[in-house]
């Protein structure tokens, strides 16, 4: 009797949704639940609303939906586009892009880069990009210079490099030796090393060892 009356369905069905308040860390994540969600780098500091479903997140700021992600139970969901520009940037630079743009440089540069990325890739790669990066203030010409410099003096690090740099020192002759490759004066070989040292008297030793002998030989 009531079937008459009723209102048809709505074209969607309905979905239960929990809304809840966020602050943006630093990292750019919210924590909605046991997940962290990335939100655009410049709502970083502000509060946002959230709209959780089952399935989706949604974030709101100022009433505009500025963020959508799929559900995660618990982890951690990150959009690389909600970096700045210059993490963007940094996180393309790959050790394949390094080893490009060193090759640019010189022979210098690519060997470096190469060591750098040949243990540890991930945790020395900034160290690498570090390297790069230097040729933006200073050129292709003095970091070459200065990378061979660093391999000469045998620590081609980011810090040396950086370093001779800074001091201008990337063209500076290298250090003269007088042919024993900058070996201390003091190695005379053994017979000179003892020369001063004084002998101790063995002969009244040697003498008590024949005695001791030959009450041994009496005694049998």
């Amino acid at each position: 009797m009531e079937a008459a009356e009723l209102l048809p369905l709505p074209p969607t069905p309905f979905v239960l949704a929990r809304w809840s308040t966020a602050t943006v860390g630093p990292d750019i994540h919210i924590k909605v639940g046991r997940t962290l969600y990335s939100v655009p780098w410049k709502l970083i500091g502000r509060k946002v609303d959230v709209r959780s479903t089952a399935t989706m997140v949604q974030v709101f700021h100022d009433g505009s939906l500025v963020k959508t992600h799929t559900a995660l139970d618990q982890g951690k969901r990150t959009d690389k586009s909600d970096y700045p520009p210059e993490k963007i940037a940094f996180q393309m630079r790959t050790p394949v892009w390094c080893r490009s743009q060193a090759s640019e440089i010189g022979d210098a540069c690519r060997q470096v880069v190469d060591q750098l990325l040949e243990v540890n890739v991930l945790y020395r790669l900034r160290a690498a990009q570090g390297v790069l990066g230097l040729r933006k203030k200073y050129g292709d010409t003095r970091l070459e210079a200065a990378c061979s410099r660093a391999i000469a003096v045998g620590d081609p690090s980011y810090r040396t490099i950086k370093g001779i740099l800074i001091a201008g020192t990337e063209t500076d002759p290298e250090p003269e030796t007088s042919g024993d490759a900058g070996a201390a004066a003091f190695l005379h070989g053994p017979a000179q090393l003892f020369a001063t040292v004084a002998t101790p008297d063995t002969t009244d030793d040697i003498h008590d060892d024949q005695v001791h002998d030959e009450a041994e030989v009496e005694a049998r």
